[in-house]
């Protein structure tokens, strides 16, 4: 029998593949989706570690799952916040699919995606999901850097709500920088692009125009996706966890 946690938020629970994290008086719910584990894990934990400590500050209450298993329209319905930490947009279940298609055309709530949500085709057997693909800005994954690089982000759009206080450029450290089929620009509001001749090795898997922190208007839902998100670095990195914590605030509505 599948189990759903974060029913209540006067109980911490402690289910398998699942853990919750209460809310303060008025606060607000968020649900954080991961993959433990691989090589993405250490990212994972250091960013469930950063949540930890930073929702008593923006006080929030969050609960993680490791599947999408418990996910339908009435479990959405308890979080204003869906934020998809570390974990494709594949092998959803139909329900999970459906509920989560709703919470962002309706404008159920807000989400905030990391590098992981945007591995968009055919992978493990699982079919490109059309819908998600499109909510990135129509796009198909290409290639990434497997060796890893730094590379040094400029902010576009410096007066939009995920980048109040970030610097104008940064550098991110050790990460893949996914390349796609074709740039997401047309379809999406772009916040910051990252310098391809600044990566650290260099690297000839380039796009050219290379957006990684990116808005798409056209959704009811508040949403932002960031491409980065491969290194437990991130969270040593002032500039990326201000935007983080701009991005939980604004998709929250506050």
């Amino acid at each position: 029998m599948k189990r759903a946690c974060g029913l209540l938020l006067l109980f911490v629970f402690m289910l398998p593949g699942c853990s919750t994290k209460p809310a303060q008086q008025d606060g607000f719910r968020v649900l954080v989706l991961t993959e433990r584990g691989g090589q993405h894990g250490e990212f994972t934990d250091a960013g469930l570690k950063w949540l930890e400590e930073k929702s008593g500050e923006l006080n929030f209450g969050f609960t993680e799952i490791n599947n999408t298993d418990s996910i339908n329209e009435d479990f959405l319905s308890r979080y204003q916040v869906f934020i998809q930490l570390d974990y494709p947009p594949y092998h959803w279940t139909d329900n999970a699919e459906s509920a989560f298609i709703r919470y962002i055309d309706e404008g159920l709530g807000g989400w905030i995606g990391f590098h992981h949500a945007s591995l968009l085709g055919e992978f493990d057997g699982y079919p490109m999901w059309e819908w998600f693909s499109d909510f990135m800005g129509d796009i198909r994954f290409k290639n990434y850097i497997a060796p890893l690089a730094d590379g040094t982000v400029h902010v576009e759009d410096k007066d939009h709500p995920v980048m109040k206080g970030v610097s104008g450029s940064f550098v991110i450290p050790d990460d893949e920088f996914y390349t796609f089929n074709k740039n997401p620009r047309p379809q999406v509001h772009v916040l910051a692009n990252v310098d391809e001749s600044s990566y650290r090795p260099d690297s000839d898997i380039k796009m050219g125009d290379h957006p990684v922190v990116w808005s798409n208007p056209r959704k009811k839902a508040p949403n932002v996706y960031f491409l980065i998100g491969h290194s437990r670095k991130l969270f040593d990195l002032e500039d990326f966890k201000t935007m983080f914590s701009n991005a939980i605030l604004w998709t929250a509505g506050k």
